[in-house]
């Protein structure tokens, strides 16, 4: 990746992160705490990290918007066809990855 040109590389990376998109979309089974407790992260922090690059460019872009193209439709709607509760041993176990 380091002998790429820089807009080669931006491609690439796009690319990928639309692959990763495209991913989560497919598996809507796999919950946002579920991310969490593997990989500290999930698809709210996509879209904040999106929110924060645009901001450093100067471009206005705001958490809603950047949910929506995360999410691939509105939070309040992704949320009520595909959430679940949490469950005891979901929360047990993101609470122990908070703590380290």
């Amino acid at each position: 990746m380091t002998t790429l040109d820089t807009a080669t590389r931006t491609e690439l990376e796009a690319a990928a992160f639309r692959r990763l998109l495209q991913h989560l979309d497919d598996h809507k089974e796999v919950q946002n705490i579920d991310l969490m407790i593997l990989a500290d992260f999930c698809r709210n922090c996509l879209s904040k990290w999106l929110v924060a690059s645009a901001d450093e460019r100067q471009v206005t872009l705001d958490y809603d918007a950047a949910r929506e193209w995360v999410y691939g439709m509105p939070f309040a709607d992704w949320k009520a066809q595909y959430q679940t509760p949490a469950t005891p041993e979901q929360l047990a176990a993101f609470e122990a990855t908070q703590k380290n």
